[in-house]
């Protein structure tokens, strides 16, 4: 099992800036959204994509499936160990797998969508979890009702599965984990009087006020963030099961006790010293990789790149995040990041890709087991936890048992509602924080945020009332 586990390390190194977000920025990393170049060049590549995969849209033999997704070494990867378990049922089985970059997959499916031409869709394409609700209230005859399948949804932890559902209708099977963790310096904690339990199940008003102690003893703030995103306020707010949005999908930016909370703790995170800003992702990544903070709170996906700090190994752990203080429902556990497989209408063979997903993404501890080494794809099938991988100490972490520790959170994560708007509302939320940060007022920027947001619902047709 040290075999395996030294395997199980390096890989998820390799794959750190690959998995649920992928990249250059904060926002693409975990938020799951296109960077502006591959945005700009998305029309054209998608087209191109279309054009490729259009004679293979869907699979022309009985047994094959054509399938869309992004990164090869870690959904790409996924996809072609789980063809390998279901061909030992299947022989005969085959898949048929694009490589489709998320901006062009997302354009491949705004253009059918728009054009109500769906035949050049593939039988199960890969969707980010932040825009799944949109993509399916916006062209829901392009999904297919996944609600008797036969996956088995309670199998996931009930965040994840909100993601893809729809009016109490489940269109996508969960894929990569997003749960987020505290991950923390056990060494510089030490020198503070602190361990990891100090650290866990605690409020945010502990945090700051053991983040304060830590800085003065230490010298070294606990967290770092990139200015400018609001990764960390959503991440807060999912943890308390808040939202941008109400049920009927009105934004509620302002008077929203939860989102103001939010904010001010944000604030004294950074008045107080504990959480320092910096301007790019690579200089956040290497506020860890170099110890110049002592911590980060974000998706599990980050551990890879701590691991690139071999000179780190043994000093770091992981623990839950801060709940918020006063908000209803809080808790201690939140996402970030994220995706799930959906299957097209336009699919031939919609019942064998059913099929092929329950027995492989929501059926299979092995298959996970499987695919944990290589692509650091942590399991949200909460059986996956049972697995001996999952419950190997990792020596990096002090040996603790993290991936066991990490399905855990991921059942407890409260649900919330992201929105047809999501991305839009929080990129006004973040310009609108930047702004009270430099001084504005709370209450007038919200309204600002709430009016922009609304003014790009009603430039869509759709009204936020």
């Amino acid at each position: 099992m040290k075999k395996i586990a030294a395997v199980l390390m390096a890989g998820i190194t390799a794959v750190s800036m690959c998995a649920c977000g992928g990249a250059s920025t904060a926002s693409t990393t975990s938020s799951a959204t296109a960077s502006t170049a591959a945005s700009a060049a998305a029309s054209t590549a998608a087209s191109t994509t279309a054009s490729t995969a259009a004679s293979t849209a869907t699979g022309d033999g009985s047994d094959e499936l054509t399938v869309w997704c992004w990164d090869p070494t870690f959904n790409i990867y996924a996809m072609q160990e789980a063809e390998k378990v279901y061909q030992k049922t299947d022989p005969n089985f085959k898949l048929n797998i694009v490589e489709t970059p998320w901006a062009d997959l997302q354009t491949a499916l705004t253009t059918a969508g728009t054009s109500g031409d769906y035949s050049t869709l593939p039988d199960i394409f890969l969707c980010q979890d932040n825009a799944f609700q949109k993509n399916v209230k916006n062209y829901p005859d392009m999904f297919t009702d996944l609600t008797n399948s036969g996956v088995d949804f309670s199998q996931f932890g009930a965040s994840k599965v909100a993601y893809s559902t729809v009016d109490g209708k489940n269109y996508g099977v969960p894929f990569d984990n997003g749960c987020v963790i505290g991950c923390y310096r056990t060494d510089v904690l030490q020198q503070a009087g602190y361990t990891i339990d100090d650290f866990t199940d605690i409020t945010w008003s502990d945090f700051i006020t053991k983040g304060k102690d830590v800085l003065a003893k230490t010298g070294q703030p606990l967290l770092s963030v990139q200015a400018g995103e609001s990764d960390l306020i959503m991440i807060m707010l999912q943890s308390a099961g808040a939202s941008l949005f109400d049920e009927k999908g009105s934004a509620t930016i302002v008077d929203n006790d939860a989102l103001k909370e939010v904010l001010s703790t944000y604030k004294e995170l950074i008045d107080s010293g504990v959480m320092i800003q910096i301007n790019s992702w690579d200089e956040y990544i290497a506020t860890l990789t170099n110890a110049q903070v002592a911590g980060t709170i974000n998706g599990c996906w980050i551990l890879g790149s701590i691991q690139t700090a071999k000179d780190q190994s043994g000093k770091w752990d992981i623990t839950n995040m801060p709940k918020l203080d006063k908000t209803s429902g809080a808790t201690n556990y939140s996402n970030n990041g994220g995706s799930s497989w959906a299957v097209s209408t336009n699919s031939k063979n919609a019942e064998l890709a059913e099929k092929f997903l329950a027995a492989t993404f929501a059926g299979d501890t092995d298959f996970y087991a499987t695919i944990l080494p290589s692509s650091g794809a942590i399991a949200t099938y909460t059986p996956a936890a049972k697995s001996d991988i999952y419950n190997e100490p990792q020596e990096f972490f002090g040996g603790d048992k993290i991936f066991s520790k990490i399905i855990g959170y991921t059942s407890k994560i409260p649900k919330n509602n992201t929105g047809v708007y999501y991305y839009e509302a929080r990129d006004a939320v973040a310009t609108a924080l930047t702004n009270v940060l430099n001084g504005a007022d709370e209450d007038s920027e919200l309204k600002t945020a709430q009016s922009t947001v609304e003014f790009a619902m009603q430039g869509n047709g759709t009204s936020s009332s």
